[in-house]
């Protein structure tokens, strides 16, 4: 699942190639938001972000994918 991120005063977005569900970003972020700490989040290749929740501008879940099997159209 796709994640971008907005930080204020900054031009280029944060993208985040995550294999978490959009509920569980959701509650990160909205938890993140409300205390004022930090976003801790682990990419798909298990680097970790850390984003300064009092900067963050926007964040942008993408909807899951679905894995096909088979050969597809």
């Amino acid at each position: 699942m796709e994640i971008r991120i907005g930080i204020q005063n900054v031009t280029r977005e944060i993208v985040i190639d995550s294999t978490e569900t959009a509920e569980s970003l959701t509650t990160k972020v909205t938890a993140a938001i409300a205390d004022g700490g930090q976003l801790l989040l682990t990419d798909a290749k298990g680097r970790t972000i850390l984003v300064p929740a009092a900067t963050i501008g926007y964040v942008e879940i993408g909807a899951e994918e679905v894995r096909k099997v088979g050969f597809a159209h």
